[in-house]
């Protein structure tokens, strides 16, 4: 009897576990007052490279705006909030220097081509599988850690990582 015990317990731990690990709370989401950020991640980079992009989604479901408008990574000596932006024909990174707001109701996504974060001065090159410890910053609801996966996308046309590095300057 004891040994049947045993197994099924086992087997409730073992269920339990797997019902947890597919139910959000093992999902890669961070939460900071009424905002959710969900997936925060970046790609791997060339070991000479000094930037890097960082890409997520930001929904608020409270009853107020709410600006994103800044953070801070281990990883890199600061980060900006940039914006691809057609400039005369010609695709340029832009910093968005009052944040990035975040209306009521809606999400905004952080992707490649789009929004980002701009990790600059990377300390080390940015590995496939490596997880990067960061935090954001939000006018209202303030600082949030999160975490970023490496990992490739390669269902994005365009990385946008590469571009911002020949066409970046400090102002």
């Amino acid at each position: 009897m004891t040994a049947i015990v045993r197994v099924i317990f086992v087997f409730s731990l073992f269920v339990t576990a797997a019902v947890f690990a597919a139910s959000g709370a093992a999902a890669h989401e961070f939460k900071v007052g009424a905002l959710d950020i969900a997936h925060p991640w970046s790609r791997p980079t060339p070991k000479d490279a000094s930037i890097a992009g960082g890409y997520l989604k930001i929904t608020n479901k409270g009853k107020v705006a709410d600006r994103l408008i800044g953070g801070a990574s281990p990883a890199a000596s600061q980060i900006e909030l940039h914006e691809m932006a057609d400039v005369d024909g010609v695709t340029k990174t832009r910093v968005l220097a009052n944040g990035l707001e975040i209306k009521p109701g809606k999400t905004v996504e952080l992707k490649p081509g789009s929004y980002r974060i701009l990790l600059l001065g990377l300390k080390e090159p940015l590995q496939l599988g490596q997880k990067i410890k960061g935090t954001l910053v939000f006018e209202k609801a303030g600082p949030v850690e999160i975490v970023y996966n490496v990992e490739e996308n390669p269902g994005a046309a365009v990385s946008g990582v590469a571009g911002a590095s020949a066409q970046h300057k400090h102002h």
